[in-house]
């Protein structure tokens, strides 16, 4: 950005670093917020942007320091006046620059203070003590990095499914809260946290303010380990997303570290369990919607055939244990695991998801798959379908006395259809079917459709039927047969 804004301004790079090449550097540090190179005074000419008009300087060296304002401000005994001459920096003309420094940052600009000091011969040794005093304060400059304009839905969206977003930044608490606001994120009520505040605090302390904090500024990267082990002594799960080195402890001590993939450093990107390769905060959303999609997709699948393979179970169970032969034969079991359970199970693994599915609260991190409400869902089901199934062999056996393979295709063909039936409905565990649309999943379509043509070739097709078991229904079969197989649905 600095470049970009030098290159505005008619100033080149590459020329300057001709002119004043770069000799030493103390690199950046998130703990410091500070960077300082030094630089050999070469090729002074008048027409460079730079104060160093003739060859008075020429072979002297030059110390340059940018970072955070209030940080260089401390390392400041002077400051550069328009005219180009120094002044000694007194308390009034601070203020004016801190004043500077506060409506720049309140306006969501991330701020560098520019410093300078020029001398025969810089230390050999390149540390901060001997390298970062008596500068002379040049100026500011800000810097926007404008959110994304998806930002502020996504965070809605997961503010709808029960997530909060905390924003943990090294910036000015005023820029950290303009842009927490910009977006949506700082609430009413919250507060923004700075890590000055939080270092005086106690652990027990930033338990509690943590829970009312959206946003944390002028942290460092200890700080935001502290943070992450708040958060998760307050029973949250915690994702943390980062892409420096220093990031690497909170997004291992983080239940989900996530690190940047195009920013990212190789350190982040070992320490997190996954890498966005995008960096960006709606796909982290995105990610959540897709995972709940996924995870209820299972859950249908798992209750489908639980409640199916009961039913079976229960329906021969019971049958046996009154006394009578049992309703199913071998061959039409495998039948139904294979044909009637097997597909449309798979289909809705399929499912798109229930339009609410990301407004609402996140689920007990313990809760079984097979949880409470699944475990009763599964009962009614497993008595419904073998209750029906039961009822059309009973049916069958008084009816038609004395034709056994007649009432075992009743109880067959009440079981297949029932639970193709109720294929439909699982695929929802809140909704109606009309209310996720009966055509929105066209892979359970097909299953179905395939299925019962499946079981209508066995019961009609005369070269199947010994093999099945079966014989053909006619029309006062079906008659008996078409309420018990809305029952279960």
């Amino acid at each position: 950005a600095l470049a970009v804004a030098a290159r505005k301004g008619g100033v080149h790079q590459d020329q300057l670093e001709r002119a004043y090449p770069r000799i030493n550097e103390i690199p950046f540090d998130s703990t410091r917020k500070r960077m300082t190179t030094v630089h050999r005074v070469m090729d002074p000419r008048p027409e460079d942007a730079s104060p160093f008009y003739d060859d008075r300087a020429r072979e002297w060296e030059v110390v340059a320091t940018k970072g955070a304002p209030d940080i260089v401000l401390e390392l400041c005994s002077q400051y550069q006046t328009i005219r180009d001459d120094a002044r000694p920096l007194d308390d009034q003309v601070r203020q004016a620059i801190l004043q500077a420094n506060a409506e720049m940052a309140s306006q969501a600009l991330r701020v560098l203070a520019l410093a300078f000091r020029v001398e025969p011969k810089a230390p050999a040794e390149a540390t901060p003590e001997l390298m970062e005093h008596s500068l002379t304060f040049v100026g500011l400059i800000g810097m926007i990095d404008p959110p994304r304009p998806e930002v502020r839905g996504a965070l809605q969206t997961a503010r709808g499914a029960g997530v909060r977003t905390v924003m943990i930044t090294g910036d000015y608490p005023d820029t950290a809260r303009a842009i927490a606001q910009e977006i949506g994120l700082l609430r009413a009520g919250r507060q923004v946290l700075t890590g000055k505040a939080l270092q005086a605090m106690t652990d027990s302390e930033l338990n509690d303010q943590v829970m009312h904090t959206d946003v944390f500024a002028r942290v460092s990267p200890e700080h935001t380990v502290r943070i992450v082990g708040a958060l998760k002594e307050n029973q949250q799960v915690v994702a943390m997303t980062g892409d420096g080195v220093n990031d690497a402890p909170a997004l291992k001590r983080s239940d989900i570290g996530v690190a940047m993939g195009i920013s990212g450093t190789d350190v982040a990107k070992g320490a997190a369990d996954m890498v966005l390769t995008d960096d960006n905060y709606a796909s982290i959303v995105a990610a959540i919607d897709q995972g709940r999609v996924i995870y209820s997709n299972i859950r249908k699948f798992v209750f489908y055939l639980l409640s199916c393979n009961l039913a079976e179970i229960l329906a021969i169970l019971l049958a046996i244990l009154a006394g009578l032969p049992s309703p199913l034969t071998a061959i039409q079991l495998l039948t139904l695991n294979l044909i009637t359970d097997g597909a449309p199970a798979l289909a809705l693994g399929l499912e798109k998801g229930d339009p609410d599915i990301m407004r609402r609260p996140p689920r007990p991190t313990h809760e079984p798959i097979i949880n409470r409400e699944m475990r009763v869902g599964i009962g009614i089901q497993t008595l419904a379908i073998a209750g029906v199934t039961l009822t059309a062999y009973l049916l069958g056996l008084r009816l038609f006395p004395g034709n056994q393979i007649l009432a075992e295709t009743m109880a067959f063909t009440t079981l297949s259809f029932s639970e193709l039936l109720r294929a439909f409905t699982a695929r929802s565990e809140r909704h109606a079917l009309l209310r996720i649309g009966l055509f929105s999943n066209r892979a359970m379509l097909l299953a179905v459709a395939s299925s019962a043509l499946i079981l209508l070739a066995v019961i009609y097709l005369p070269f199947l039927q010994p093999l099945f078991d079966t014989v053909p229904l006619v029309w006062v079969e079906w008659r008996i047969l078409l309420p018990l197989l809305v029952v279960p649905a």
